[in-house]
């Protein structure tokens, strides 16, 4: 459940919609359950960049093996090869809400919150 709702961009825990500022930017807590995002550490969300970067490259992959196999046998390789910077470029972009609200869900799994990581509700 939680893996699901995360990857719809919805708090992991209660399955609020509204968690995110920005495309980029995620709120300081739930407005519906009061879960903090930000679980202390200071390196928490390296593990959410590194998910990032794998999903990223692997749509450059996914488009450049694509590429590959619709053009076959005449790849055109230089037209191939350009054309996977574009994806490689905007994939982490276009993947960094879902990794970094996926890393979250993966963490509140193995780590479920406790009563101090929680604040008042907004809503």
């Amino acid at each position: 459940m939680a893996l699901g709702r995360s990857l719809l961009l919805r708090c992991p825990a209660c399955g609020e919609r509204r968690v995110r500022r920005t495309y980029f930017d995620f709120a300081h807590s739930c407005p519906a359950c009061g879960l903090r995002f930000d679980r202390g550490e200071s390196d928490y969300w390296i593990g959410g960049f590194m998910l990032n970067f794998v999903v990223g490259e692997l749509i450059a992959v996914a488009f450049f093996l694509g590429a590959i196999l619709l053009t076959w046998p005449d790849v055109p390789w230089s037209w191939v090869l350009y054309g996977s910077i574009v994806p490689a470029a905007l994939g982490p972009a276009l993947a960094y809400p879902f990794s970094r609200n996926l890393w979250f869900a993966l963490d509140l799994i193995f780590r479920p919150a406790e009563p101090h990581e929680y604040v008042e509700p907004l809503a």
